[in-house]
């Protein structure tokens, strides 16, 4: 498309910070260390996980570069950056999870295929933009609309973005029109975060940021959004990204009978400490993330320093030194909570966290539960093993 390629090889990668762990390089996949993701509410950029599939395209004429809004609508039309520009602004503080967040610790249980991501498959950021409702609006779409005359129900992105999935094809998924036209759904077609330009890593010039749901359908490099009468029939929304049970392996899978995985589950983890821990007794400081989609806030973390056999709550905040209060309408809806607790630990004992929503949906407590073949959702109880040496003096 005009102003916008993909690269047919890697040779023009952008730099990226030495700290990222890195689990594939070509196409790039890497995440911070874990300790990194408590040391800030909102995620440094050159800190945020990268998730990709193939070569990370290229600008070379803004002024040129557009998005084409097509499908069952009255108006299609060409969309330029100005276009979007002049669109009212919105901020939304938003939490981007990879679906196959802590896949290693799944495989542990059984062998799964996917990108081996440790607890930071994801990342917080300040996503600035245009409201997706305010671009469908300009191509004669209402607000609220869940169906158009012309019978479109989804909209669906495309990217500039090409992978061997879609056999050289782009990258694409959908989400429901009733989402997209929702304002309160806070849905961006983003071109800042954390309040500079989008970087070549995470979409620029323009992308999709769909809060409270999977990374996967936030998509970057954006092309073409078209107005569908069905889901998107791409390879990441019918064979990837879909939710089987521990029953369903490569001999027996049939992906036709799942649903694209959209809202994520709730979820935590410790930041603060590694999966074993060497130390001396004493005083320990357990620190991580809880997060929930759909909007729901984290109405609490639990704690225990036992296994699992007693817990007690720990602290939780959005902003250092303000309480967080999951409801209240000073509360960052689609994003993270921290947390905090102290611990006395004087023997070798597995420290464990576990989240409860608002709507007081619970982590499951055994990985084996919530095993499935491609390795994603992984949402048990987080553990560490914090073994303690004892001082001779």
């Amino acid at each position: 498309m005009p102003g916008i390629r993909a690269p047919s090889n890697y040779s023009e990668e952008p730099p990226r910070h030495p700290a990222l762990k890195i689990n594939a390089k070509e196409p790039f996949n890497a995440e911070p260390p874990r300790q990194a993701l408590v040391s800030s509410y909102v995620t440094p950029t050159e800190l945020f996980y990268k998730r990709n599939h193939g070569p990370i395209p290229v600008v070379d004429d803004i002024e040129r570069y557009s998005v084409s809004v097509v499908g069952l609508i009255e108006k299609p039309r060409e969309l330029f950056m100005k276009d979007i520009l002049n669109l009212p602004k919105y901020n939304v503080t938003a939490t981007l999870q990879c679906a196959g967040n802590r896949r290693t610790a799944m495989s542990k249980t059984r062998t799964v295929k996917g990108v081996g991501w440790d607890v930071s498959a994801l990342g917080n950021a300040i996503w600035g933009g245009a409201k997706l409702a305010d671009v469908l609006e300009l191509v004669g779409i209402p607000k609220c609309t869940s169906v158009t005359p012309a019978g479109g129900k989804h909209v669906e992105f495309v990217s500039v973005d090409k992978c061997k999935e879609e056999n050289g094809g782009p990258y694409k998924a959908s989400i429901p029109l009733i989402q997209a036209t929702n304002p309160e759904a806070d849905v961006l077609l983003a071109y800042e975060m954390n309040g500079e330009t989008l970087n070549r890593d995470h979409g620029y010039p323009l992308r999709v940021v769909v809060p409270g749901v999977i990374g996967a359908r936030s998509v970057k490099w954006l092309d073409t959004i078209n107005i569908d009468s069905q889901v998107c029939q791409g390879f990441f929304m019918q064979k990837d990204y879909k939710m089987f049970p521990p029953s369903v392996n490569w001999d027996n899978i049939d992906w036709s009978t799942r649903r694209p995985q959209m809202d994520f589950p709730v979820q935590s983890a410790i930041c603060s400490l590694e999966d074993v821990n060497v130390g001396r007794n004493g005083k320990i400081a357990i620190k991580g993330y809880a997060v929930s989609g759909g909007g729901r806030g984290i109405e609490r973390v639990d704690i225990s320093t036992d296994g699992g056999k007693t817990w007690k709550e720990a602290s939780r905040y959005q902003k250092p030194g303000t309480q967080y209060i999951a409801d209240d309408e000073k509360s960052d809806k689609w994003a993270w909570v921290l947390f905090e607790a102290e611990a006395d630990v004087n023997s070798n004992t597995v420290i464990v966290a576990k989240a409860v929503d608002t709507a007081a949906n619970v982590q499951p407590e055994k990985v084996e539960d919530v095993w499935n073949l491609r390795g994603i959702l992984n949402t048990s109880w987080h553990r560490v093993l914090v073994q303690v040496r004892h001082s001779s003096m």
